[in-house]
């Protein structure tokens, strides 16, 4: 699975604020990028 370089930073920067706003979205966010992570990796998207 590959990302554009672009979307990287917009990511992260969106999540960051996020989780300053609302820091209960920490454990929604960690959750999920784990959740992808473990799908692509045993799908090798």
């Amino acid at each position: 699975m590959t990302i554009n370089a672009e979307l990287v930073p917009i990511i992260s920067l969106v999540a960051g604020i996020a989780i300053l706003i609302v820091p209960r979205l920490l454990n929604y966010i960690v959750a999920i990028y784990l959740i992808v992570i473990g799908v692509v990796g045993l799908f090798n998207l």
